[in-house]
């Protein structure tokens, strides 16, 4: 028997695209307007008016190994905001938040001089 190798997608996903395959609205951008790949599906998601990288699989093990909360695993993420936050909304972030679901682990969150990447479009 051949030993079946797992698939590994990096996407750079562009603004105002969904993390995912579907979609029930028309006129909205999926993954399927840019990955014509069979069976893989995202490792964690972006929202829809962010970009940046996202990990595709057709590993449901690796999936799971990414996603699952009760793993922790730790994620970074690069935020560019309009304006500079206030120590006040870095503290918050460091404390945890609260959303619809409940609340967030604490994240370090810290300033970071302005990294030279692609254009933003539409600009911030």
């Amino acid at each position: 028997m051949k030993a079946r190798k797992d698939r590994l997608i990096l996407f750079n996903k562009p603004f105002q695209v969904l993390c995912q395959f579907s979609e029930e609205r028309p006129g909205r951008s999926t993954l399927a307007d840019f990955i014509d790949v069979p069976g893989v599906y995202p490792a964690g998601r972006l929202d829809y008016d962010s970009e940046g990288l996202l990990l595709l699989t057709d590993s449901g093990d690796l999936q799971h190994l990414i996603t699952d909360p009760r793993r922790k695993t730790e994620k970074t993420y690069l935020v560019q905001v309009e304006g500079s936050p206030a120590p006040d909304a870095l503290d918050r972030l460091k404390s945890g938040l609260r959303l619809q679901d409940g609340m967030t682990l604490p994240a370090k969150a810290r300033l970071v001089e302005t990294p030279d990447i692609w254009p933003r479009v539409p600009a911030i």
